[in-house]
């Protein structure tokens, strides 16, 4: 019996985070999770990394292991028990590979998409570059950073530590039920952001009631340096009794 379906490594994690009116999520949030917030505000992040070094049921992928990734996401918990889960609902994820999106929608019931995807990383000796790109309607989109090379650990109670401590991932089956599964890495550390630059045709990629985020500044925007992760197999249905 597998415990683990996937291993990988993400690397070098953009988030561009927005404040938005907690109603828009609503007909994507899953049965039996509640939005989770930060400072009394609700969010979303858009988000890019490179997805390495993939491996299912710990047999590597062959050419299509690595690639990039961007997706939007918010944030929500659940009372589990007595314990309280804090996680992450996708509303889409994109990906360079027909097969990888497939496989994705096929196995988890995700909301996974296929598009033309490339990257920019330069490491310098006291900054680093990051820049992702992705093609909707024929037009290139792209978020992108620069950083200090210099690492840190998240602060308490800060904006990064809200945004990436975060461990399960929720997905919506009907109005009635959900699954539930459970990542794994350790706690990251970060680069100061000096300068962004952020180009998305929200409204294309997420669906017209997301236009509003490219009519405003992001409220943050974080770099991660990541690490290996794992992607435990068991996914945990729940649902109404009806």
């Amino acid at each position: 019996m597998f415990n683990t379906f996937l291993t990988a490594k993400w690397e070098n994690l953009i988030m561009a985070n927005y404040a938005i009116d907690p109603l828009l999520l609503k007909p994507y949030l899953p049965y039996g999770v509640e939005l989770d917030f930060y400072e009394g505000q609700t969010f979303v992040s858009l988000v890019g990394f490179m997805f390495k070094q993939t491996s299912l049921f710990q047999v590597p992928i062959p050419f299509l292991g690595t690639f990039e990734e961007v997706n939007l996401r918010f944030y929500v918990k659940r009372k589990d028990k007595g314990i309280e889960k804090r996680g992450v609902v996708f509303i889409n994820e994109t990906v360079p590979y027909k097969p990888v999106a497939w496989l994705a929608n096929k196995l988890y019931k995700e909301h996974y998409i296929a598009i033309p995807t490339k990257h920019d990383i330069q490491i310098g000796s006291n900054h680093k570059r990051v820049r992702y790109d992705w093609k909707i309607n024929k037009a290139w989109n792209h978020i992108a950073v620069k950083a200090t090379n210099a690492n840190e650990a998240m602060k308490t109670g800060s904006i990064e530590e809200f945004i990436f401590e975060h461990y399960f991932g929720y997905t919506k089956i009907s109005e009635t039920k959900s699954q539930e599964y459970k990542v794994n890495h350790p706690r990251w550390l970060v680069n100061k952001v000096e300068e962004y630059t952020l180009d998305c045709d929200f409204a294309a990629m997420y669906g017209q009631e997301f236009s509003i985020l490219g009519m405003q500044k992001p409220h943050s925007v974080i770099l991660a340096e990541g690490s290996s992760v794992s992607v435990d197999w068991k996914r945990v249905p729940f649902e109404a009794n009806i």
